[in-house]
């Protein structure tokens, strides 16, 4: 209908640029149009006052503009209007023909035909037979990377992943001295790479494709949607751990067709069940997030599988699972921790960490003014002199308590070291509630109070011998560190059980970005209990009693709440307490691809960044892959090396990365260790639905156009508009289309018939 009254398909307008041939200016256009509107009004409104009151305003207004028009109409006729477009010269351009011929297009949809039997009907009926009319054609297939076949018999959907930027990037470059004026992909949108920019396609091809001028004209295959599918989207979990830690991860899925049904969340370790929960599906295409507590047992290498079982009449069960490998570490953490007099707290928290063996707390206890007591230490002279002065003393420690002790016996060098211990080292440090701790200890004069999660209260009389219960807030349900039972429902219960505290300090209002995990009842007052905040590269809390002991001393016999909750704070304050080398990597799974990018960040014994070391990684993988790179200083980071390396071979891959001091006595700096995984053949699995937003983001960002199987009659016509290959300039004269007739004819009568009606010819 569209070319009927306007002569060209819409692709012209939409491609092409409109121009005046006239040799006047436009703007005498505008001019004259204005200028005959004016008169045509002045005439309007002498004949309104000989015609009222059958010709009121309304009715002239319609009059008016409708004359206004046809005399606009006219003008911009004399202006010679006209379209210039740029089109393929007939058989001297190459049309690429790209057909996606991976894995998932061997899905069947509703009609039980393949995506990729859909494709190769679709060229194989007519679409190929057109363009050869017009075009000289070359086909390929296109999977992991782009191959030319002679035929479509070629074409089989077999490929283990798509790759839709670097094959179209490969084309471009392959075939940059032909005259190739476009590129008709024919996917389902899948696309496995990394890397992506706004449009889902690697911003490298997306140059490539625009500096040849090359429009993707893309046709999409398969439904958008299933109809019955459970898929998971994402695993958040941490590369490493503690040993005999339970390890928190967070799953992301989403469903179509199962609103509202139950299903099985589970992580195993091989063929061993870790932890498993029931979860209630959400609405469909919406993702949900299910937060699971795993036990991960021994130090050691591992791969965890989280799945959701199959469900009746799913119909792509491989997306059920995702695989993470994780370090678990048996290292110890060394925690140092300061109490001011003795007391129970003391005590029982010590006594709690006696069963956990990736944590140890050195302690040093004040039992009179001038006497410390060491407890925990590995030689006679650690902390011999008190509490550490220099920055490689105390920044061999993960974590610090401190508990009944006053701001001021620190000396003004070691508050700031606790400042930089957090900020700069990393570390973790606790506040307890005590006689002289937190506001009653002058905290919130001294220079370390914006260490502290909350605006201390003023005064020093914010100690109290009273009783508190304790609840747990909407934060603290979830959270790692309150997590007593993995059923939220029965954690928050069990809190509100937990025998009463006998002495508090009110902590004050906590700061912005600060969380508060549990709340004290005091009578009919709330007051934060365990408060936390991230500050810097680090992290702070304050756990506002001296009473948790209680826990240990008054619930039955064998109960686990108060050294489990201990335990897992205390985890928590060492937990991301980086050592002097940390390594990392993009992504630990790697999809079809082995690439990878490892950075090392290598610190001093100050925790200062240093260039002046040597860094190694030493790889062993499947099939006796045992490889040794080297890590070059980054150019732009100070402290931070880097190195490429390729994962060949599929499967489970650990990395040591140690660094030592250069010079005439090397000395080891630290080590550490990561695991990845490549995984070939396994992003076909997921997102199985066309993937048509990218599709048509592809062909808008390079001047093509998206296109529906039943659409495709057109489209060796509408192929030829472009400015790639060779070209000619054509210009498209508009004074012929059939609506300007209609337009000419129609306005005149359509006035004619109005004023007749009206009574006023």
């Amino acid at each position: 209908m569209f070319q009927l009254l306007f002569k060209y398909p819409g692709t012209v307008f939409t491609k092409g640029r409109f121009v005046f041939l006239s040799a006047r200016p436009a703007w005498l256009l505008l001019v004259l149009i204005l200028v005959a509107a004016g008169v045509l009004a002045l005439l309007i409104r002498a004949r309104l006052r000989d015609a009222a009151p059958r010709l009121h305003s309304r009715r002239a207004v319609a009059v008016w503009g409708m004359q206004s028009a046809l005399v606009a109409l006219i003008l911009f006729l004399l202006w010679q209007p006209v379209i210039l477009i740029s089109e393929l010269s007939s058989q001297q351009n190459i049309i690429a023909v790209v057909v996606d011929d991976s894995r998932s297009m061997a899905i069947a949809d509703d009609n039980g035909k393949t995506r990729e039997a859909a494709a190769l009907a679709a060229l194989e009926g007519s679409l190929l037979a057109g363009l050869r009319k017009r075009f000289q054609v070359r086909i390929y297939r296109l999977g992991s990377r782009l191959t030319p076949v002679t035929s479509t018999q070629a074409i089989a959907p077999m490929e283990p992943a798509t790759h839709i930027g670097d094959g179209l990037k490969q084309l471009a470059a392959d075939t940059a001295d032909l005259p190739v004026g476009a590129i008709l992909l024919l996917s389902d949108g899948s696309e496995n790479t990394t890397g992506m920019s706004d449009s889902g396609i690697a911003p490298d091809a997306l140059e490539a494709l625009r500096n040849r001028r090359l429009p993707v004209h893309a046709v999409g295959f398969g439904k958008t949607e299933p109809s019955h599918d459970v898929e998971l989207e994402d695993v958040s979990v941490a590369a490493s751990t503690a040993a005999s830690a339970r390890l928190a991860a967070t799953v992301s899925l989403m469903q179509h067709g199962y609103t509202g049904e139950k299903a099985k969340l589970s992580v195993r370790d091989g063929d061993k069940t870790l932890a498993e929960r029931e979860i209630t599906l959400a609405p469909d295409g919406r993702i949900q997030s299910e937060l699971l507590y795993v036990p991960v047992g021994g130090a050691g290498a591992k791969s965890l599988t989280f799945a959701v079982d199959a469900l009746s009449g799913e119909e792509n069960l491989n997306n059920n699972a995702m695989t993470r490998p994780i370090v678990v570490s048996d290292a110890k953490r060394r925690i140092l921790y300061i109490e001011g007099e003795p007391r129970w707290e003391y005590k029982f928290i010590r006594r709690a960490e006696d069963d956990d063996p990736t944590v140890q707390i050195v302690s040093m206890l004040r039992t009179s003014e001038n006497k410390i007591y060491r407890q925990g230490i590995s030689d006679p002279s650690e902390l011999a002199e008190g509490f550490p002065v220099r920055a490689e003393d105390l920044f061999g420690y993960s974590g610090i308590i401190i508990g009944s002790v006053a701001a001021d016996y620190f000396t003004p060098l070691q508050q700031e070291l606790l400042r930089e211990y957090v900020d700069r080292r990393g570390g973790g440090i606790l506040f307890l509630g005590g006689r002289e701790s937190l506001s009653d200890g002058g905290w919130a004069a001294s220079s370390l109070n914006d260490l502290l999660p909350t605006f201390l209260p003023a005064g020093n009389q914010n100690f109290h011998r009273n009783s508190a219960t304790v609840e747990l807030t909407s934060e603290g349900v979830d959270s790692p560190i309150t997590r007593l039972l993995d059923d939220p429902e029965k954690n928050a219960a069990r809190w509100k059980k937990l025998t009463y505290l006998a002495d508090y300090e009110d902590p004050g209002a906590p700061k912005p970005g600060a969380t508060v995990l549990a709340d004290m009842i005091v009578g009919h007052r709330k007051l934060p209990l365990l408060i936390t905040q991230n500050y810097g590269r680090g992290r702070s809390a304050i756990m506002a009693t001296g009473g948790t002991w209680r826990w240990q001393m008054s619930e039955a016999l064998g109960d686990p709440s108060h050294d489990l909750f201990w335990q897992q704070l205390l985890r928590w304050l060492v937990a991301e307490s980086p050592g002097p080398v940390t390594a990392s990597m993009p992504a630990r799974i790697l999809m079809d691809r082995g690439q990878i990018n490892l950075t090392a960040q290598v610190r001093d014994r100050q925790f200062e960044p240093t260039a002046d070391a040597q860094v190694a990684a030493h790889i062993v993988g499947p099939e006796g892959v045992n490889a040794l790179i080297d890590l070059t200083p980054s150019p732009d980071t100070p402290g931070q090396f880097q190195a490429e390396w390729t994962a060949e071979k599929p499967g489970p891959y650990l990395a040591e990365v140690t660094a030592e001091s250069t010079g005439d006595k090397p000395q080891e700096l630290g080590s550490d260790v990561l695991t990845f995984e490549r995984e070939d053949g396994v992003a076909e699995n997921f997102h199985i639905g066309q993937n048509r937003r990218l599709l048509e983001q592809l062909a808008s960002a390079t001047g093509g156009q998206y296109w529906k199987p039943s659409d495709l009659k057109n489209l060796p016509r509408d192929i030829s508009y472009s400015e790639a290959g060779i070209s000619v300039r054509t210009t498209k004269e508009l004074w012929d289309m059939p609506i300007v007739f209609l337009l000419l004819l129609g306005l005149p009568v359509a006035e004619w018939l109005l004023r007749r009606k009206w009574g006023v010819l």
